[in-house]
């Protein structure tokens, strides 16, 4: 699993995403969320690399 900043623009990505939201309910922003996450999880691939990922993402503080 990659964890060092693997993204040409990081920033660029993040205003990407926040404009996705733009005017989205809760839900239809969860949903977009998960969508997002299906879709590049299946970019990834690999299956040790995503259970890695889950796991270290479920290990982040609130």
């Amino acid at each position: 699993m990659k964890t060092p900043l693997n993204q040409q623009d990081a920033d660029g990505f993040y205003e990407q995403l926040l404009d996705a939201h733009q005017g989205l309910s809760e839900q239809q922003s969860a949903l977009l969320n998960a969508r997002l996450i299906l879709l590049l999880a299946n970019q990834v691939g690999d299956p040790k690399a995503l259970k890695e990922c889950v796991e270290a993402a479920r290990q982040f503080p609130a």
